[in-house]
């Protein structure tokens, strides 16, 4: 059976940026005719989110309940990061800098998806230990994920930026309506001749090894219940 992997990226952000990192590496592996000729892996994406938590996240819940992938992996750039780094998990720190997202869009939007909003309500009481005790840690073995891997490594601050956001509130929607759906963010380095075949080598096994726990995990939970019945 295939694994079917949803894969996302945003957009730009800054003015001097002319295309973001995570979208890059997204179009290399799309243009590849099969770069999964040993593996049934079904890879679907979702490019160029807006720079924006809560239309980002709507955008990826409404693809997530659409699709029911296997996998979510999430990409964003990271400017100032040299590899590529896989984040353990994520806080609602991010969000109470952007009160006035909030209020923009409860008061001027239609609101379309009450999930997408519901996830970050924590984030706007608390100090730096409350944001702690609601740190979301993804489900995937991050250890064994890059074991080995070349130029990625595993982070445990996902940058208190958009993309924190959006791994936090898709954590929490997995963790309330899919949680058997494994779920990561990986954060992209300004690609360069130098670093792109090694990062995308990087990435290919990354993508590789996830399709791989993800089919012990829906093995496991089969023979669990066999046993049960």
């Amino acid at each position: 059976m295939s694994t079917t992997i949803l894969l996302t990226s945003f957009q730009t952000w800054l003015p001097h940026q002319k295309s973001n990192a995570s979208d890059d590496l997204l179009l290399k592996l799309q243009a590849e005719n099969d770069p999964f000729p040993d593996q049934a892996i079904s890879l679907t994406y979702l490019r160029q989110l807006p720079v924006d938590v809560f239309p980002a996240s709507d955008l990826a819940i409404a693809k997530i309940e659409h699709l029911q992938p296997d996998v979510v992996i999430c990409c964003g750039m990271a400017e100032s990061r040299s590899q590529l780094t896989v984040e353990a998990g994520a806080t609602p720190r991010y969000l109470v800098a952007q009160v006035y997202w909030f209020i923009y869009y409860l008061v001027l939007q239609p609101i379309f998806s009450l999930k997408g909003l519901s996830y970050c309500l924590p984030a706007f009481f608390g100090n730096e230990t409350s944001f702690e005790t609601h740190f979301l840690k993804t489900a995937v073995d991050l250890d064994k994920l890059v074991e080995g891997l070349t130029d990625t490594e595993i982070s445990h601050d996902a940058g208190k930026f958009v993309c924190e956001g959006l791994y936090y509130q898709l954590l929490r929607y997995f963790q309330d309506y899919a949680p058997t759906t494994g779920c990561i963010f990986v954060h992209v380095p300004v690609l360069t001749p130098e670093n792109l075949a090694t990062i995308l080598t990087d990435f290919r096994l990354i993508i590789s090894r996830i399709a791989l726990w993800s089919t012990i995990q829906h093995q496991s939970r089969r023979r669990d219940a066999t046993t049960a019945a």
